[in-house]
């Protein structure tokens, strides 16, 4: 009840602050009423605007946005973990000002509601499909996440170009990715042989992460560094390889954003 409350009382605000922004600009009032206004919930844009971004000539939008709208109608996690996503985009994000701005035109959080519909997808053995959102979202906000990569929610993948997820990548709760970021493995192996990045963790930009070792809570990995072995709870880690350098204290860089190395 209360995750419901608070999507209605969301999609309510995102509603106002577009209408606002409909007379602050009126060359995008069109584009605003079919993506936000038009709309009578939260799941609905969601699901609209997933699909026009990965329809293609070959594949209608309308064709996804019934998948979409199954995927999310199928269980509560899958909007919970959008709305915590977008919330995640807001409050980290010093660049967002308005709630809609994420669900408008933040590629990152884009691609993370199109791989919790590949993910669902994957689940239920429609491997094809998953892989045809996998590649579209690739193609579109270039961002490469496997579908059976295990993601939590509260992510955010800020500016995205560049990331890549691999199959076997599990990302918990509260994660902070910026563009760039690699979580791949060392070679053909296969079972589980990528990273395990646990909560509250900053990933810096440009940094990668091989093989089946874990982020401990808490973690920082500095922008540039190449993590070859695990990471203790509250490091900060820097180089190639990666070496501790530092240590968080009493702080979840995930939240604070700081990239410098202390």
């Amino acid at each position: 009840m209360e995750d419901k409350k608070l999507i209605n009382g969301t999609w309510k605000i995102i509603q106002e602050e577009t209408e606002r922004r409909v007379k602050a600009e009126p060359v995008l009032a069109s584009f605003f009423h079919t993506t936000i206004l038009e709309h009578d919930s939260f799941s609905s844009a969601i699901a609209d605007l997933i699909a026009n971004d990965l329809g293609s000539s070959s594949v209608q939008p309308m064709m996804l946005r019934s998948v979409i709208k199954d995927a999310i109608n199928s269980s509560d996690e899958i909007l919970d973990g959008t709305m915590t996503d977008l919330l995640a985009a807001k409050e980290k994000d010093p660049s967002c000002k308005y709630l809609s701005e994420p669900l408008l035109f933040f590629k990152g959080f884009k691609s993370l509601q199109s791989h919790r519909v590949a993910s669902w997808l994957w689940k239920n053995s429609r491997h094809t499909l998953a892989h045809y959102f996998q590649s579209r979202t690739s193609e579109v906000y270039g961002v490469d996440i496997h579908p059976a990569a295990q993601l939590g929610k509260g992510i955010m993948i800020d500016h995205g170009t560049g990331v890549v997820i691999g199959e076997t990548s599990v990302v918990e709760d509260n994660v902070s990715i910026f563009q760039g970021v690699t979580l791949g493995g060392t070679g053909k192996e296969i079972g589980d042989r990528h990273p395990i990045v646990r909560e509250g963790v900053l990933l810096s930009a440009s940094s990668t992460v091989l093989g089946r070792v874990e982020i401990g809570r808490n973690a920082k990995i500095a922008a540039g560094s190449v993590v070859l072995d695990n990471v203790r709870e509250g490091a900060t880690v820097a180089g190639v390889p990666a070496k501790e350098v530092g240590q968080t204290i009493n702080s979840v860089p995930a939240d604070e954003i700081d990239h410098l190395i202390k």
